[in-house]
């Protein structure tokens, strides 16, 4: 069969289907009116490196005095299915009725044909295929579709000038990306381009959703400055971020570039080689490299490469038609580039594959012939071939021993789970034994525990220590829910609270879910409250840098004179600290209804003689709380924050929850020229800010929009100085902030980030700190239990005694000479016997944790500092 310039290509998983409209044999003499629509699926083989066919297929139509014509063909999806199948446009024409109809190509090499209709007119203008199977086209600025669903030309109610794109995107459906004549509104639009620019340009680009009728704005995709010049775009990317469209895309233009879009800003530009660029499509090769072909009227070819820039990377000239597929079956796609060749009848002759790497096969190469090459490379082949059997066979082992240690790894962190759960609601939990032991250890497990040990005496140990936590040791548990957050909090008596360090909160879940750990991964804050509510703060002896341990600290213009009036008191304050527990909720929700434990963990001090403390670690059980599906969409613990008069309505539950989400900045305003009073203003008129009611020195932010639930704190050192505390759920939000309050501040005013404490009562920290740290150190290398090797004494102790006699007159005789000698070495001896001094492991142990803990303590004092 003869190559026509009216033959159709088209790739379809990895196989070239070509198109051709020819005259049955039988019927070439006679006057025979069929017309048949003929298909060639060909394969590629990489034995001879040629096209071969693997099946074909004919559609026959009556021509009956009529020119039958194909128009375009392309793959769309089968809105029955939704199955990508190969479709074709055909034309009829006699006379002045033109009928067009679509057929679809099964894998079965069968024709469909889909819909059809008429028209008085022929098809010229920016013909479309896409899913349904559907159709559009541009005729006299106006836009025509008709899909197979409907088989009815409809008219879309808009003007444009030239359609540029058609595809899918991400939650609007089918969108046409095309120009029209820019539309110069009395009113600039808030989200629009500027009329000014759009009246000069004269053009803008717009998208228009067909299943909708929606139009989108055209400056999401790129400038209306670039409608005059573009002529084709590629849509490489799209998603919804916070409900706002980003688009990436690449476009060619009248002026011989091709340009990268990113969110309707330019990235990248590269000039091409060829000029009159019609068409674009991108190809993923195996090295992940992104590539755009691009195709010319004048028969030519390019490819341009996205790497740091986009720059020329290949092209070709003569080309018939560029398709990108997986031809040779590798995983990653290809370019095949068919080119003209009047020589040859095959229509697959002369070509060329190729990724621009190590993919490149060619036409005219005689691959036959080659024999000793052909058997070297399968040589090679099956080396290489059992190389990575061999390595499969390695990974393969080393996944199967992953999988083993982390189910081993899984049961034993259950049980450590069970294990806690029955010790803080005082069950007793059986431990194992040595023959459970010597059974697993098929599985590599070691006992944590001695075999000899009474586990009766390691539960009484922990009875005894539960024993010493006071009875009424909470005032409240309560919950809340704050967004997509679960706030658990316990108020604890002063009493209590003052003799613990390290606190903090952990859930456990009371079933028994074998698949899920119940251990929920949670953040603890520590706040403390004075009774008149007039501030809130945190024991500064408590904060730990962000990396260890996020702690709360609010404080007033008035809390650190309060909180340090003297060293004997400076944790004594009045009131109950409360410690939060801050976990994700959507987690838990999945399980429509749990029961948690709310487990308080801490160090409790005890005082030595010797002035040290001597910690403790106790896990106290504070309650349970139950969370259900139905209670949270009843909205049973949400946080009610509403505005009653001048003030802000709000349990002490509700502002705790509230700032126990969020994060906390200090800015301190310094202003040399006017007073700070636009600060006030700023609060309580633009961000509409009402005090609490609970807290009257803390204001709620009620502005809608993504501040709606920041709270302030405004504190004024003098009318010129003052620091502002911000908490925010991001930092987007605090962004906003500021930039809405450096609109109001006089430009002179500096605007510092501040970290909590005051220098002063940081550097007496500091002081008193470093002191106990030397006492530490001092008490420890002086204890009795320390003690020379073998018990040997030190310095003229060994009840030898030496004459004390003067140097010079020891140095005149021989035996001088020698007691001076005796005298050295007993010294020497002395020194290497005070080196070896020996302590017990369990003394160490002691010694080396109190020395860690009083330099943490100096440590996190410097880093505030710092």
């Amino acid at each position: 069969m003869l190559p026509s310039e009216q033959d159709q290509f088209l790739s379809y998983n990895g196989e070239v289907l070509v198109f051709q409209l020819s005259k049955p044999k039988h019927a070439e003499e006679a006057d025979d009116e069929t017309m048949n629509l003929c298909v060639r699926r060909m394969v590629f083989n990489r034995d001879t490196k040629l096209f071969v066919q693997k099946s074909s297929g004919v559609f026959s139509m009556g021509s009956s005095h009529s020119k039958i014509e194909m128009i375009c063909c392309g793959c769309t999806t089968d809105s029955r299915t939704g199955i990508i199948l190969p479709c074709i446009l055909m034309k009829k024409k006699k006379r002045n009725n033109i009928k067009y109809f679509l057929l679809l190509l099964h894998s079965s090499n069968q024709f469909e044909p889909s819909f059809y209709f008429k028209l008085d007119y022929e098809l010229k203008e920016d013909i479309k295929l896409f899913a349904g199977p559907s159709l559009l086209w541009r005729r006299a600025h106006k836009l025509f579709y008709i899909s197979s669903n409907t088989c009815v030309v409809q008219s879309a109610p808009v003007q444009l000038s030239s359609v540029v794109w058609t595809g899918e995107i991400v939650g609007e459906g089918t969108v046409v990306l095309g120009i029209r004549t820019a539309c110069l509104p009395e009113t600039e639009h808030p989200d629009g381009f500027s009329l000014s620019d759009r009246a000069i340009w004269g053009g803008e680009f717009f998208g228009y959703v067909i299943q909708t009728q929606k139009i989108l704005t055209g400056t999401c995709f790129m400038p209306h400055a670039y409608s005059r010049v573009v002529s084709s775009v590629y849509i490489c990317k799209t998603e919804r971020l916070k409900k706002q469209l980003r688009i990436s895309l690449v476009a060619i233009t009248h002026k011989n570039q091709l340009i990268w879009f990113q969110n309707g800003v330019p990235k990248g530009v590269c000039e091409l080689p060829y000029e009159k660029p019609c068409t674009v499509k991108p190809a993923l090769t195996s090295s992940n490299d992104l590539l755009f072909v691009v195709s010319f009227a004048s028969g030519n070819s390019c490819v341009v490469q996205r790497r740091d820039s986009l720059q020329v990377a290949s092209k070709w000239q003569k080309v018939k038609c560029v398709l990108v597929d997986d031809f040779i079956g590798s995983g990653s796609e290809q370019l095949l580039l068919l080119f003209k060749d009047d020589s040859n009848t095959d229509v697959l002759s002369t070509f060329k594959i190729t990724d621009l790497g190590e993919v490149n096969y060619a036409s005219g190469i005689n691959y036959k012939h080659d024999v000793p090459a052909a058997e070297g490379l399968q040589e090679n082949g099956l080396l290489t071939v059992r190389a990575l059997e061999t390595r499969l066979q390695a990974g393969w082992t080393s996944v199967r021993e992953l999988q083993q240690h982390l189910g081993l790894q899984k049961r034993v962190i259950l049980e450590s789970c069970r294990a806690l759960i029955d010790l803080v609601e005082e069950r007793t939990h059986i431990l194992p034994n040595s023959r459970e032991v010597k059974c697993r250890r098929w599985e590599g497990l070691v006992s944590l525990w001695d075999d000899v040990e009474n586990p009766a005496e390691s539960l009484s140990k922990e009875a005894s220590l539960a024993s010493q936590v006071p009875e009424h040791f909470r005032e409240e548990l309560w919950q809340r829910v704050v967004g997509d957050s679960l706030v658990v909090g316990v108020k604890l008596t002063e009493s209590f609270y003052l003799s613990l360090s390290d606190v903090s909160l952990s859930l456990v879940m009371d079933q028994d879910f074998s698949s899920v750990s119940p251990i929920i991964k949670c953040q603890s804050k520590i706040i403390k409250l004075n009774k008149a509510f007039s501030a809130l703060a945190v024991s500064s002896s408590q904060i730990e840098p962000p990396p260890k341990k996020m702690k709360l600290d609010l404080p007033s213009k008035n809390d650190l004179k309060k909180t340090f009036p003297m060293r004997s008191s400076r944790i004594q304050l009045d009131g109950a600290k409360t410690v939060t527990a801050v976990t994700s909720l959507s987690p838990l929700l999945a399980f429509h209804r749990v029961c948690c434990a709310v487990l308080l963990h801490a160090r409790k001090q005890n005082h030595q003689k010797d002035g040290l403390q001597q910690s403790k670690k106790i896990t106290v059980l504070c309650g349970k709380i139950l969370l259900s599906l139905e209670d949270i969409s009843n909205g049973r613990y949400s946080v009610k924050m509403l505005r009653d008069n001048s003030y802000c309505t709000g349990s002490m539950e509700d502002i705790l929850a509230v700032l126990a989400v969020s994060v906390r900045f200090s800015f301190q305003i310094v202003s040399c020229d006017c007073t700070l009073t636009p600060v006030s203003s700023w609060l309580l008129g633009e961000m509409e800010c009402t005090p609490l009611k609970e807290c009257q020195d803390h204001v709620f932010c009620h502005k809608a929009g993504n501040v709606h639930g920041t709270i302030f704190n405004w504190a004024l050192k003098n009318p010129f100085e003052g620091v502002l505390t911000i908490f925010c759920r991001n930092l987007t939000v605090l962004f906003q902030c500021l930039h809405s309050l450096t609109r109001v501040l006089p430009p002179s005013c500096s605007v510092k980030l501040l970290r909590s404490g005051s220098k002063g009562v940081l550097t007496e920290q500091l002081a008193l700190a470093l002191e106990k740290e030397i006492l530490t150190l001092k008490n420890s290398l002086f204890l009795k239990e320390t003690k020379p090797e073998n018990s040997l004494t030190w310095g003229n102790e060994s009840g030898k005694k030496i004459n004390n006699a003067p140097l010079a007159s020891l140095l005149d005789t021989e035996e001088g000479v020698q007691q001076f000698r005796k005298k050295l070495q007993n010294e020497q001896e002395e020194c290497v016997r005070s080196m070896n001094q020996t302590m017990n492991g369990a003394l160490y142990q002691k010694i080396a944790l109190k020395i860690a803990e009083a330099q943490l303590s100096s440590d996190m004092i410097v880093w505030r500092l710092a």
